[in-house]
């Protein structure tokens, strides 16, 4: 009786979350999570990291805290959580908050995501910034070495990294499928906003919802434009990084992952602005360019080759491959040329195929050896703050491919600059320019490295 006994009663010692049933979170295994910036993006990037269920209300983690510098924006995120403290300046909520915080989300415009993330970090927070990762190739570097000195989880926004996809690529071009890649196209339809445009003028009244002074965090002082917020902030420099910083962390990060890219040795571009739309005196020292075309060449990675990838966005294509016959190139994609043939895919490394389509109907994909992701980009964050593996765009991973997309930003901005007069509208022309990676300096072009490390406003700094 005395052993029949013990069986039954260590029948029913089971798991707190057992007993809660199916789905059941213990309150112990949740994190506490605070948003910066929960209008646009943020919302659905809360939305995701939180578990939120729209049926009834409830989470899977508990939103504590959450900053924004517009109550409109906000409203929906603000209505989810209601029990969560409201703040506009991140710099107050984590001052008074911090020891009730697990993690961070931050999705706030470019400009403001490393200082953000840097004081969270400082704090042991955990951290999902937004793609790009950085406004600059200088915040990048500053933000994976955080990483690694406070020892948290973290995970930028780029949702395709965590893909099925973008392992089944990696696979295919390791195994040899198209044989050694020597160049990669990628090309986007962004801007979908104005570029390439006169700064905005006259006065408008700041809503009364918004605290413009906090919006433009970093940057410099100027006065409040509806051109800035809330959307076409992405194509003016101060704040954005134009078309590239907006899909490159997505459209490249397939090619920097399969092709174990590190950084480009040296890049070039050329640059388009729309002078027939009646476009007069278009602010280059501010406004992005209305396209753009890269180039970078990166240097042998063991066995594979020197590799070229060029960039195109602003309505800008590759010319189309004979072998892809009627195969239209959509408004985003990467190709990658190898010796023995192409792989194409669409944005988010989605939809992976071999061309031309008959090298696809006879190909036999590789045992898979790259670990899945069960649970999707936002959830392998959670599980990363809670003790699991990395996640899988780690800033180990994406500080890097942050980097390397921000060095063809660097071209752009340096293409314009006439040494002497400062930038202007006159374009000396396509120059190269020689990178050293390690120190994060243009070994042949000084002008160019104004552009490495911004300068912040008097009251911010990391």
């Amino acid at each position: 009786m005395g052993t029949s006994a013990l069986a039954g009663a260590g029948f029913y010692i089971v798991p707190r979350h057992v007993i809660g049933g199916a789905g059941y979170v213990a309150p112990s295994d949740r994190l506490n999570i605070a948003g910066i910036g929960v209008g646009g993006k943020g919302y659905s990037d809360l939305t995701n990291t939180s578990g939120f269920n729209k049926e009834d209300g409830s989470t899977l983690e508990n939103v504590v805290a959450l900053a924004d510098v517009d109550d409109n924006r906000a409203a929906r995120s603000f209505k989810n959580y209601p029990k969560a403290a409201r703040f506009r300046d991140f710099r107050k909520m984590l001052d008074k908050m911090g020891k009730d915080i697990d993690a961070v989300t931050v999705s706030t415009p470019d400009h403001n995501h490393t200082v953000a993330a840097m004081m969270a970090m400082k704090m042991g927070k955990h951290v999902y910034v937004q793609k790009p990762l950085t406004h600059d190739i200088y915040e990048a570097r500053m933000l994976t070495e955080a990483a690694r000195k406070y020892k948290v989880a973290t995970q930028m926004g780029n949702q395709g990294n965590s893909s099925d996809d973008i392992r089944r690529i990696c696979e295919w071009v390791w195994a040899g499928a198209i044989g050694d890649v020597y160049k990669v196209d990628c090309w986007t339809n962004r801007p979908v906003w104005a570029q390439g445009i006169p700064s905005p003028t006259g006065k408008h009244d700041i809503p009364k919802s918004l605290d413009w002074d906090l919006w433009l965090g970093t940057a410099p002082l100027r006065d409040y434009h509806p051109d800035y917020h809330p959307f076409s902030w992405r194509g003016w420099w101060d704040y954005g990084t134009g078309a590239l910083g907006d899909m490159a962390c997505h459209i490249v990060d397939p090619v920097f992952k399969a092709l174990k890219l590190g950084y480009p040795d040296s890049v070039e571009c050329s640059v388009g602005h729309n002078f027939s739309g009646g476009i007069k005196n278009p602010d280059f020292s501010n406004s992005c360019p209305s396209s753009s075309a890269i180039h970078f060449d990166f240097p042998r990675r063991g066995k594979m080759p020197e590799v070229k990838l060029n960039w195109y966005d602003g309505g800008i294509k590759p010319e189309r491959p004979r072998e892809f016959g009627e195969e239209p190139l959509d408004r985003n994609g990467v190709i990658f040329h190898g010796t023995a043939g192409m792989l194409h895919c669409d944005v988010y490394a989605a939809n992976p195929r071999l061309m031309p389509v008959s090298k696809m109907d006879m190909f036999k994909e590789p045992t898979p050896t790259i670990k899945r992701i069960k649970d999707g980009h936002y959830r392998d964050w959670v599980a990363a703050c809670k003790g699991g593996d990395p996640a899988s765009s780690n800033f180990d991973y994406a500080g890097p491919l942050t980097e390397t997309v921000l060095m063809g930003n660097l071209a752009i901005r340096s293409y314009s600059y006439k040494e002497g007069e400062g930038r202007n509208s006159t374009f000396p022309g396509r120059k190269r320019l020689f990178w050293d990676g390690e120190n994060m300096k243009i070994t042949n072009f000084e002008p160019a490295n104004q552009f490495v490390k911004r300068n912040y406003r008097s009251g911010w700094s990391l």
